[in-house]
């Protein structure tokens, strides 16, 4: 089981604090650090210093990490033209020695296209589709031939196809609770497919709901990795996790019902339900980003309960 670190900077993170995670993360044994693609906080948080841009975030990053992974849950589709991001994605490939990993999805949250002056079109998914095409294809031409793209939304003429990144297959990563575009559009290109925030009995449903696209599709149900993405509050003790929970503004008890929480035993054995359902890696949605305590505990105490033999 992967243990990757998921932050979500909108709700109040400038760089230099990711930075210091993204670090704690490799040096803590963790595999990858994540991050949302979002220009505005959500619910009560200030959000200050405002915003960060997630590929720039990345790129820094890029350049100040060894080995951990890098990526996006998941980049806004609305936010970027899908022949740009190919460029983007793939310089910050390069810039890390390819760790790179691209998490799409077609964009949510109106609230922040408003805010910032980007476009929130009606038909999200079906460019979503198209970008998907778009992104792979530019990277999947061979160097010195061109790719041409005639769609809906997009339309490609005579691009050389440039740059390449460093990886031979970036792996690109879906996700989402639709159960049946969204089952069909992860086996033609995903990688991985994640589900955000649901249940055990959710992921399994999902789960098998993709497995079976794929097969339709030519691919093996378990050609992809399969993965949930669920809120972190870990304690040595009970008074740990409650200080934990408040720092946040959740309750103990819904944290347990609806993410991962408690003690470092109760999170290992949830985290293996999931595992039963077919998940192989976990994003942990770590809030309090200056509580760097809280990656310690996880890697010194929950971690090694996963790998052992």
């Amino acid at each position: 089981m992967d243990l990757r670190i998921f932050t979500e900077p909108q709700q109040g993170a400038g760089y230099d604090t990711l930075l210091t995670v993204a670090k704690a993360t490799e040096d803590l044994g963790f595999d990858a650090f994540f991050r949302s693609d979002h220009y505005l906080r959500m619910g009560s948080a200030d959000g200050l210093p405002g915003p960060t841009d997630a590929w720039i975030t990345l790129a820094g990053l890029a350049r100040e990490t060894k080995r951990i992974r890098l990526g996006t849950l998941m980049t806004a589709g609305t936010f970027r033209l899908p022949g740009v991001l190919a460029i983007q994605v793939a310089q910050v490939d390069q810039m890390s020695g390819g760790r790179v990993e691209l998490g799409l999805g077609a964009g949510w949250f109106e609230e922040e296209h408003k805010a910032y002056g980007i476009p929130f079109p009606k038909e999200k998914f079906a460019r979503l589709e198209e970008q998907l095409a778009i992104v792979t294809g530019l990277w999947a031409t061979e160097v010195g031939h061109t790719f041409d793209f005639r769609g809906t939304y997009y339309q490609l003429s005579d691009s050389p196809a440039l740059p390449k990144p460093a990886q031979t297959k970036v792996p690109v990563l879906i996700g989402g609770h639709g159960a049946t575009r969204t089952p069909r559009l992860a086996a033609q290109y995903a990688d991985e497919f994640n589900i955000p925030f649901a249940s055990i009995e959710d992921s399994e449903r999902q789960f098998t709901r993709v497995k079976a696209a794929a097969e339709a599709a030519g691919r093996r149900g378990d050609d992809l990795v399969y993965s949930n993405a669920l809120v972190v509050c870990v304690g040595k003790d009970d008074a740990e996790v409650a200080r934990r929970a408040a720092a946040i503004g959740r309750e103990v008890e819904e944290l347990k019902a609806n993410g991962l929480a408690g003690s470092p035993a109760e999170v290992v054995e949830k985290i293996g339900k999931y595992e039963a359902t077919g998940s192989s890696r976990i994003y942990l949605q770590l809030l309090d980003l200056d509580d760097l305590d809280h990656l310690e505990l996880i890697s010194s105490k929950v971690l090694p309960q996963l790998n052992r033999a």
